[in-house]
């Protein structure tokens, strides 16, 4: 599946793994700072996001279809996970039918199979189930909606059925993650407790938890990849939210790792010999607006206005070169870019006079309320990066109040929607999006099927031109036809600015030089499990 690439602002950079020997890789643990302000929870499926799934997913457990993450060249594309192959019934579109990997077993030594599948989708799917935790369901029920029902045909096999046809439906199994059934029964049949001891089936497991605090997590010497065994014996994660300070910790020594330096930090932290990486990422920045009653932006006029009172090159050099301005949901190179007629550029000349057209002066200034966060998983540096978008939109004449939370409820507001009590009366929200397969990018977001609680869709947007060729994409499982009818799409949605566009993110990363084995992925998703730190 091709993925959106993007122009790359910073050299993508993988650090080669020289070969060694078990013992060297575990004298040390490789210390990471975050950017969240918790660590994400560890029963299954975690919060904050996808840095929550690169810290406490992909680490701890496993998905039936994982991603290749081993190449910072190419872009990322679906593996054998728990599931060594996956098929669409030919007679019956709606019926998928996974062979499950054999002889997993979960960290608490119990088998992973076609029960534990069945389990686990109840937990997240199933109300009456008594594993049911609808905190893990919130989590993952807006990235996989078009899963129906699911069976268990043998103990090595079991049958997905999607509402609809859906030839996406592969990319929505990535997020899913499977617990031991096993060990929730030990603990009790608490999920409380099981987050202080979850058992999954990933490269590492959990060894001690505190919230707010940190998570340290221990090679799994039995994990089923043997060409994924953890190189590190140990990895320490530690919440940092505030830039500087993750900065600081790293130039002190006090971690090895740190997800999104603050780019003015980055000549110091290279001139002492500090490894900084980036890549390409499938991914943009933007704010989700209401199309609720009500609503300023359901003016077309509006829309455009904001699109075109900001300066991103201007937020570029804030980020230190370390982003590309957006043109739309996805960069002029993908395959469902499409030929919009609506330029995403600076021009506030024509946003004033589209402002004045919809009755906006300086007597009736327009105003927009939208919920931030101060930091997050892909959120890069916001509170700059929203206070320079404030001064854009001032300046042709829009109040921009900016309701700042912490990245919690940010997601919160997202997954409720716009209108909703945890969104505080705002007209939008500033939340990342992922553009890592055509799903993501489109129908969990702008279908109008997907509109809380059963999607992404936070706006509310509707429009049956949008929905009909999402439902012709989907039932097209011919891949450059899908990339055709996906194009027409994403540039009828620039056409009508349904979002706010920025930029899109080339996730930088800073590391000590003694950190070895990491390739940033051209991903939302890294692997922890080949890093360590030398002696």
């Amino acid at each position: 599946m091709k993925l959106a690439t993007l122009k790359l602002v910073a050299c993508s950079v993988a650090l080669a793994a020289t070969p060694i020997s078990g013992a060297l890789a575990q004298s040390k643990p490789l210390r990471v700072g975050m950017t969240l302000s918790d660590v994400p929870t560890t029963s299954g499926q975690p919060n904050g996001g996808f840095e929550g799934y690169r810290m406490t997913g992909y680490t701890l457990y496993d998905a039936l279809i994982n991603w290749k993450l081993n190449d910072a060249k190419g872009p990322s594309t679906l593996v054998p996970g728990l599931a060594t192959e996956w098929k669409v019934d030919p007679k019956d579109n709606t019926k998928w039918i996974f062979k499950l990997r054999k002889g997993v077993k979960f960290h608490d030594g119990s088998a992973f199979n076609a029960d534990a599948v069945v389990w686990n989708l109840d937990k997240l799917f199933k109300k009456e189930a008594p594993q049911y935790d609808l905190r893990q369901t919130a989590q993952v029920r807006g990235r996989i909606l078009s899963l129906k029902s699911w069976r268990k045909i043998d103990d090595e096999t079991v049958e997905l059925t999607t509402h609809a046809p859906d030839s996406s439906f592969p990319y929505q199994v990535t997020y899913v993650f499977y617990s031991s059934p096993a060990q929730w029964e030990k603990l009790g049949r608490d999920w409380n407790k099981f987050s202080q001891q979850p058992s999954g089936t990933g490269p590492f497991r959990l060894e001690r938890l505190v919230p707010r605090e940190r998570a340290e997590l221990v090679r799994n010497p039995n994990y089923w990849d043997a060409k994924r065994v953890a190189k590190s014996q140990r990895i320490i994660l530690l919440p940092i939210p505030e830039a500087t300070t993750r900065a600081s910790a790293l130039l002190s020594g006090q971690v090895d790792f740190i997800e999104a330096p603050p780019p003015d930090f980055i000549p110091r932290l290279k001139s002492q010999g500090f490894v900084i990486t980036s890549n390409v990422y499938p991914h943009f920045w933007p704010y989700f607006m209401s199309f609720r009653e009500d609503s300023p932006w359901r003016d077309i006029r509006v829309r455009k206005a904001v699109n075109l009172a900001i300066d991103r090159e201007g937020i570029v050099k804030i980020l230190g070169g370390f982003a590309v301005p957006t043109r739309g949901i996805v960069d002029p190179s993908s395959p469902w870019f499409g030929k919009p007629a609506f330029q995403v550029k600076y021009d506030p000349a024509a946003a004033k006079k589209l402002l004045a057209e919809a009755g906006y002066s300086a007597s009736k200034p327009l105003v927009l309320k939208v919920l931030v966060a101060p930091s997050g998983s892909g959120q890069m540096l916001p509170k700059p990066m929203n206070e320079y978008i404030q001064q854009n939109l001032k300046a042709v004449g829009i109040n921009l109040e900016l309701v700042t939370v912490d990245w919690e409820q940010v997601r919160n507001c997202r997954r409720a929607g716009a209108g909703s009590p945890a969104c505080q009366g705002t007209h939008g929200v500033n939340n990342s999006s992922a553009t890592v397969d055509p799903y993501s990018a489109f129908r969990r977001v702008y279908g109008s099927g997907s509109i809380p609680p059963n999607g992404f869709n936070h706006m509310y947007y509707k429009d049956p031109k949008v929905d009909q060729m999402f439902d012709k994409a989907f039932t097209t499982f011919d891949e450059k036809q899908r990339d055709q009818i996906l194009a027409q799409a994403h540039a009828y949605l620039v056409d009508q600015a349904v979002d706010v566009w920025v930029v899109h993110d080339v996730g930088p990363r800073a590391m000590s030089s003694k950190v070895r084995g990491w390739v940033q992925a051209r991903h939302w998703f890294q692997d922890l499990a080949p890093v360590y730190v030398a002696d």
